[in-house]
C-alpha cells in the first residue's frame, strides 16, 4: 500500500480491507478501527467496516463503507449465521483481507476467510480472562490470524505462551494517538469553560479524571475509595464513559454517598471532546484491576501533557516510566493510589510542566498515530503482497 496520508481516490484494482467488530459506539477498540479505516483509504485502498452499528458509523463512512451486520451476537448459531453473511460480503465487495478486532466477530470472520481464501489479520486487544471452561478455546480465535497484532510486548508474550503462536505470525504494533487532535495548544479555553460548567466542577478544585467504560475491572471503585483516603479534601473525581450495566453505575454512586463523597464524584457519561476533558484534569488515572493490553487513554493523556497514574501491571510497565513519564501503583491498592494522588497534586506548576513535556515527547516518539497506521499497513502488505 501507499503512504497513508495520501488521500487520492482508489482505482478499481485497489486492495479492499474489511474490519469486523461488534459495534461502533465508543471505546479504544472502536477508535482504533476508525484510524485504520482512514489509513486504508488514505493509502489508496478501499475501507469496509462491518458491525452492528452505533454512534461512530458516520465517522466510519467518511473513510469508506459500513456494513450493518449483527456481529455483536454470540453463540454458535449466531456465529455461523454471521460467517455466512461475511462470506457473502467478502465475495460481493471483492474483499482482499479481513481484520478482526473482537472474539465473536473474529470466529465468524475466521470461518468466512477460510471459505473464501482471503487472509485474516487479528488484533489481540485484551487480556481475555480464562476462568470458565472453554474460554481459552474461545479466546484462541484472536491468535488464529495469518498475522496476529499485539499492541504491546506484554500481550505478544502472553499470546505466545497461551496459544503457542509462533513469532513468524506475531507483530507488535502499539496503538497510536492523533497528536494533531490530542495537543494542548489546540484546545481553546471556551471548550474547558463549557465542560467545567456542565459538570459542575468547582473553581480551583483539583480534578482527577478516570476515562473509560463504567465496568468493574476498570477500577472506578478503587479510585473512589482512594479519594476518601486522600489528605486533599477538595479534589473532585470525574468518571467518564458509558455504563455497560446500570447496576454498576448505581453501585458506584452508592459507594460515593456512603463515603461522604457524593458531591465530589461525577459520573459524566460518554464524552465527545476527550482532549478537552483531559486538559481539564490535573491528573489522569487508570486504576484497572486486570492488566491493560495497552491503555490508550494513558497515551492520550500524556499527549495532552497531563500527569498519569496507572496500575502497575500489563502494558503500563512498558509505557509508564516511573517518575519520568508517570507513576505506577499496585493494582487495587487504594491507599497507595491516594498517597500518589496527594503527591502529584502537591507538585509545583514547574514540576508538572516538566513531566508534561517529557510525556508528550515520549508519545510523539513512540505512539504517534501515523507510526501505528504505517506499521499496520505494512502487516497488510505482507499478506497482500504474498497474494
Amino acid at each position: 500500500m501507499a503512504d497513508p496520508t495520501d488521500s487520492r481516490a482508489p482505482d478499481p484494482h485497489s486492495p479492499v480491507v474489511m474490519q469486523v467488530l461488534p459495534a461502533l459506539d465508543a471505546g479504544g477498540v472502536e477508535r482504533h478501527v476508525l484510524t485504520l479505516a482512514a489509513a486504508v483509504a488514505g493509502a489508496g485502498g478501499v475501507s469496509i467496516v462491518a458491525s452492528s452499528g452505533g454512534r461512530l458509523v458516520p465517522t466510519v463512512e467518511r473513510a469508506g463503507r459500513h456494513l450493518m451486520l449483527p456481529l455483536e451476537r454470540r453463540g454458535l448459531l449466531a456465529i455461523r449465521a454471521n460467517a455466512r453473511r461475511l462470506e457473502a460480503a467478502i465475495r460481493e465487495h471483492g474483499v482482499n483481507l479481513v481484520h478482526a478486532h473482537s472474539r465473536a466477530p473474529a470466529w465468524a470472520a475466521w470461518l468466512a476467510a477460510r471459505r473464501t481464501g482471503v487472509p485474516l489479520v487479528t488484533t489481540y486487544h485484551g487480556t481475555y480472562s480464562e476462568g470458565l471452561p472453554g474460554k481459552r478455546l474461545y479466546n484462541s480465535v484472536m491468535a488464529r490470524g495469518a498475522r496476529v497484532i499485539a499492541p504491546s510486548r506484554f500481550v505478544a508474550d502472553m499470546v505466545a505462551a497461551r496459544h503457542a503462536t509462533p513469532p513468524a505470525r506475531l507483530r507488535v504494533v502499539p496503538h497510536g494517538v492523533d497528536t494533531r487532535i490530542f495537543d494542548p495548544d489546540v484546545v481553546v479555553p471556551d471548550r474547558l469553560v463549557r465542560m467545567a460548567a456542565g459538570w459542575r466542577v468547582p473553581d480551583g478544585a483539583p480534578t482527577i479524571l478516570l476515562p473509560g467504560r463504567l465496568t468493574r475491572w476498570k477500577g472506578q471503585a478503587v479510585l473512589i475509595r482512594a479519594l476518601a483516603r486522600m489528605e486533599r479534601r477538595d479534589a473532585v473525581v470525574l468518571l467518564t464513559g458509558d455504563a455497560r450495566r446500570q447496576g454498576y453505575a448505581k453501585e458506584l454512586a452508592a459507594l460515593a454517598e456512603t463515603l461522604g463523597l457524593g458531591e465530589r464524584v461525577r459520573m459524566v457519561g460518554h464524552i465527545e471532546d476527550l482532549p478537552a476533558a483531559l486538559m481539564l484534569s490535573d491528573v489522569v488515572v487508570t486504576a484497572s484491576t486486570a492488566p491493560e493490553a495497552f491503555g490508550l487513554v494513558i497515551a492520550e493523556a500524556r499527549a495532552m501533557e497531563r500527569p498519569v497514574i496507572a496500575s502497575d501491571h500489563g502494558a503500563a510497565r512498558e509505557t509508564v516510566a516511573e517518575g519520568e513519564t508517570g507513576w505506577r501503583v499496585p493494582p487495587g491498592d487504594e491507599a497507595a493510589l491516594a498517597a500518589r494522588l496527594d503527591a502529584v497534586l502537591a507538585m509545583s506548576q514547574a514540576q508538572r510542566q516538566a513531566i508534561g513535556r517529557a510525556t508528550r515527547a515520549f508519545v510523539l516518539a513512540h505512539h504517534d498515530l501515523a507510526r501505528m497506521q504505517e506499521a499496520t499497513l505494512d502487516v497488510y502488505e505482507e499478506l497482500l503482497g504474498a497474494r
